[in-house]
């Protein structure tokens, strides 16, 4: 009897040794499973070619190609929401007026087009684009800006979308106002002159009673701008500005 413990014991003791090797594999296996499907539902699905990625540029409407088959001067595009401003933006020409008198296709006189002049770099990396349109009593080209000399208008329309082939620019509106003649870029030195970009802020309360501000909103040295101008029936010595800043690119 002796004798056949003495075999039985290490048997026993290796048939044990089998069965935990057994269960902690099992055990780390199990483990593994659980940690691929949290790492799986904690940064979703791998994503496919054909799914869009945050970040991915959004393109310029079709009418902006086609705009650009006519003229090789297009190179963004406009658009306010709730108004008829849906317009390529041009520059180019034998001088920065010619697109205030020159068709998209070339023709002399009206509408013209909206355009910016070269001193503003087509990329609107610029402390401050002007880009101008004419006052057309149609209702296009710049005439809905005076949309936002209503109060209640400008409170409810806060947004300017501008596309590049490289991307959309949304700017959000920070004033509208009755301005003088001068020539904004020739009259402000914003590339250079830090002081001048505060100026022209300060510049634009001109006491107006159609004068709008966006509340709680301030403008930086550092901001992008963009400065929309048109004309004022019945003024030829002011201008209808209004004036956003860049906020998402």
């Amino acid at each position: 009897m002796k004798k056949n413990l003495k075999i039985m014991i290490p048997v026993i003791l290796l048939l044990l040794g089998v069965l935990c090797a057994v269960f902690f594999a099992a055990q780390n296996n199990e483990t593994q499973e659980d940690e691929s499907t949290e790492t799986e539902a904690a940064t979703g699905p791998v994503q496919g070619p054909q799914q869009a990625v945050k970040g991915d540029p959004v393109p310029p409407p079709d009418a902006y190609f086609e705009a650009k088959k006519i003229n090789s001067d297009v190179y963004a595009w406009i658009e306010i929401p709730d108004t008829n401003v849906n317009y390529p933006i041009l520059q180019g020409g034998p001088n920065d007026e010619y697109y205030l008198e020159h068709t998209i296709d070339g023709k002399k006189g009206y509408p013209g087009t909206i355009y910016t002049e070269k001193v503003n770099s087509k990329d609107f990396t610029y402390y401050n684009t002007l880009i101008y349109g004419h006052n057309m009593k149609d209702g296009t080209m710049f005439k809905h800006l005076h949309k936002f000399e209503d109060q209640k208008f400008f409170d409810e329309h806060e947004y300017i979308n501008i596309y590049t082939e490289t991307g959309k620019y949304v700017y959000r509106i920070y004033a509208a106002v009755t301005y003088d003649n001068r020539h904004i870029m020739w009259a402000f030195n914003f590339k250079e002159n830090i002081e001048d970009r505060t100026a022209f802020i300060q510049s634009l309360d001109t006491g107006e009673s159609a004068n709008s501000f966006r509340k709680g909103m301030t403008i930086g040295e550092n901001s992008k701008l963009i400065t929309l101008a048109t004309c004022i029936g019945g003024r030829p010595d002011h201008r209808w500005i209004v004036v956003a800043e860049l906020i998402e690119r």
